[in-house]
């Protein structure tokens, strides 16, 4: 005899769905904390890293179907590891792989921006998915500014690299 099966009702917005309290934190170099320890399961933080959403409050959530939990993020929920590049030139694309093994391609939907802290240290991202952004690791960006080539903006000559079709600046060269 077969179990009858379970009907789990209509699929709740986010909005309806209750909010549970967990201690969740994404370090800035994209470390995973639960209740102040890190989470050494690398599949476990791959899976909450695909539950990720940010919400229209501006706040990242992990989402499932039938609950939500906020997420406190230190700068940005994933971290750019490793960057390579496929073709040349204005043709050329530049691919990002994160902490949490996502490649993205750095295009139109998928841009590459650089915020300049009060020092002038750059902090550069390139957007993963839907509002949820990964730091430019050191090293990646490094190697990022390696690819650059000028291209004169205005009366700015800007560093920058080729992706999807895009210029994507990295900051100003100084030389004008």
């Amino acid at each position: 005899m077969t179990e009858p099966r379970r009907s789990t009702g209509p699929t709740r917005s986010r909005e309806q769905r209750p909010t549970v309290a967990v201690d969740l934190r994404i370090a800035r170099d994209g470390t995973w904390y639960h209740d102040g320890a890190p989470i050494r399961r690398a599949a476990l933080v791959k899976l909450f890293a695909d539950a990720l959403v940010r919400g229209a409050d501006g706040a990242i959530w992990l989402e499932t179907p039938a609950e939500r939990a906020r997420v406190a993020v230190d700068d940005a929920p994933f971290v750019a590891v490793d960057v390579d590049t496929e073709g040349q030139g204005e043709q050329q694309t530049v691919i990002f792989r994160t902490n949490v093994g996502d490649r993205v391609a750095a295009d139109a939907q998928h841009p590459i921006r650089v915020a300049f802290g009060e020092g002038g240290e750059p902090a550069p991202y390139v957007l993963v998915r839907a509002g949820l952004e990964a730091l430019i690791g050191r090293a990646a960006y490094y190697r990022l500014v390696a690819m650059g080539v000028e291209r004169r903006q205005g009366d700015r000559v800007m560093l920058g690299v080729w992706s999807g079709g895009q210029f994507f600046s990295l900051g100003e060269t100084g030389d004008a």
